[in-house]
């Protein structure tokens, strides 16, 4: 068994189908990508366009299954083509960008699933819309009709994140969403003790990035 199938399913035993595991591909060669394929996952994370495009376009068209999910920040230059490639975005984080996609994807016909992105420790360096201006944008994406199901966080690094993700998760119920994006391979276990839909996990299932 290759060591990319043993680290998901370990992943897997820990959270107990508390939540879908995005295996986060970016930077990794496809060689390194296809036995998970090959083994039937279906849900990838990248965070750039352009490498997204160029990794999965063909494989998508084989396989229908594979749901591919934009967890980087997303410049609106670029929705045109993350639109077409893309199922699922994490980081809708402005009415100009969710207006874009909209936009985007009515050109196409395709529904395009959307979470929107919290700066959940209000840091300055870091993208997301601040918590009292989220419950507006979400009643301005639904208006124009993107498929909003939940949010997302990154919370700050070298601090406790279960304070983040136990705020987040009460924002995300009081605003009666099921699906909540928080938890990467240093801190998924914590971000599902508080329920937590969708776990982004890189270098846990594929080793160290180079």
């Amino acid at each position: 068994m290759h060591s990319t199938i043993k680290n998901l399913l370990d992943i897997e035993s820990k959270i107990n189908n508390r939540a879908k595991i995005i295996a986060v591909s970016k930077t990794f060669p496809i060689d390194k990508i296809l036995p998970l394929i090959e083994y039937g996952h279906t849900d990838f994370g990248e965070n750039k366009v352009q490498e997204a495009i160029e990794k999965w376009t063909e494989i998508k068209k084989i396989n229908s299954q594979i749901k591919l999910h934009m967890i980087g920040k997303l410049q609106t230059n670029k929705v045109k083509f993350a639109v077409k490639i893309f199922d699922y975005i994490h980081s809708v984080d402005s009415k100009k960008l969710a207006k874009k996609i909209y936009d985007e994807s009515k050109k196409l016909n395709k529904k395009i699933k959307i979470f929107i992105q919290v700066n959940i420790g209000e840091e300055e360096q870091k993208v997301g819309i601040n918590k009292k201006d989220v419950s507006q944008l979400i009643s301005y994406s639904k208006e124009i009709g993107l498929d909003v199901i939940g949010l997302m966080c990154i919370p700050p690094a070298n601090i406790n994140a279960e304070i983040y993700f136990e705020e987040m998760n009460k924002l995300n119920k009081n605003l009666g969403f099921a699906e909540l994006s928080m938890g990467m391979s240093s801190d998924f276990l914590i971000a599902t003790k508080h329920f937590s839909t969708f776990v982004r996990i890189g270098s846990n299932i594929f080793g160290k990035r180079f």
